[in-house]
């Protein structure tokens, strides 16, 4: 059975932001829907088969949700929506969820899914959260602004942003520079997210008045971080010691959260992630918390989850191939 809907927005600046350029979000829905979307001044409508017609209202309730909210809307905004719908009502809900923060560029920070939402409720109501999954996932990104959003509003006086300068295929000594422009490189991810949330002379500020630090995971040896919010990131590539270290450093009025991959260890071989066995180790401790990530999290474009998949395909297989090997029976030719 076939229905057609009409709402009337709020105006044409509404229509036109929830349409987006071109009609490029309406055109979207289109392809992956099925319906048939048209827009005229504030009117909107949709057409085609009822059900379809049903989860195009609920996708675009979700989007002019967050238009209302004063979140420009783009491709992936469209899609993380669509994707969700796929995953049912709590995850669309979760993309109503208040902004985190708005950032010096006027741009508001929001959960972008169910498990992101999730992650931000846990960083709210616990002392230390550990966010693991694939990258795209928004782990780092999201710990930030909840730090940036708790320094604004005096919850602690501080940021505290570590990295194990571990290499990946390069060695440290072969490149340029002092130690510090050596270290440089890794800890970069993190002045990047800094700066897209805080205009570029305020994160300048922050950090030459050390209200915000950025540094390696080695650097946090022997130190006290009271009234501090303290982000770990890349904790797969911490030993086992360095991430006790980390995690006894937590003072009074303080946070931590610890994001990484479990499947990008760049440590050398035979030597334990401090992720992996913080995550055997620390499960069921009072005030700590382990939120999972995998690809269907993913916010970057769509390729990268397939990317994920892909190479999470190659290892199984990989794995399997090498199970066959060992437990093949050896042949053994006798010598005449």
């Amino acid at each position: 059975m076939n229905e057609k809907v009409e709402l009337e927005l709020d105006g044409a600046d509404e229509a036109q932001a929830l349409a987006g350029p071109r009609s490029e979000h309406l055109r979207i829905l289109e392809r992956r829907l099925g319906v048939r979307v048209g827009q005229r001044g504030a009117e909107l409508t949709v057409a085609g088969e009822k059900t379809a017609v049903g989860h195009a209202l609920k996708v675009v309730d979700v989007l002019l949700g967050q238009v209302r909210a004063g979140r420009p809307l783009g491709h992936d905004d469209v899609e993380q929506a669509l994707k969700a719908l796929a995953q049912g009502e709590p995850a669309l809900k979760a993309l109503t969820a208040p902004a985190v923060l708005t950032s010096g560029r006027g741009r508001s920070i929001a959960p972008r899914g169910l498990t992101q939402s999730r992650y931000v409720d846990c960083i709210r109501t616990h002392d230390v959260v550990f966010g693991i999954g694939p990258a795209g996932t928004g782990k780092t990104y999201l710990a930030m602004a909840m730090a940036v959003a708790a320094l604004l509003e005096k919850k602690v006086k501080r940021i505290v942003l570590a990295r194990p300068a571990v290499e990946a295929g390069e060695k440290l000594g072969f490149l340029p520079g002092d130690l510090a422009e050596k270290v440089n490189p890794y800890l970069r991810p993190l002045y990047d997210a800094l700066h897209d949330m805080v205009d570029a002379a305020r994160a300048r500020e922050l950090i030459d008045e050390g209200v915000v630090e950025v540094a390696p995971l080695a650097f946090m040896r022997g130190r006290t971080l009271n009234d501090c919010f303290a982000i770990l990131d890349e904790a797969q590539n911490a030993s086992v010691e360095q991430m006790k270290m980390f995690l006894t450093r937590l003072g009074y009025h303080s946070k931590a959260v610890v994001t990484g991959d479990v499947t990008q260890v760049d440590l050398p071989t035979g030597k334990l992630s401090g992720l992996i066995h913080a995550k055997k180790v620390l499960a069921g401790v009072d005030g700590i918390t382990f939120v999972e990530f995998n690809d269907s999290d993913v916010v970057r474009h769509p390729v990268v989850a397939q990317v994920i998949r892909a190479y999470e395909r190659a290892e199984v297989e990989a794995a399997r191939e090498a199970d066959a090997t060992v437990s093949a029976p050896s042949s053994s030719v006798e010598e005449g």
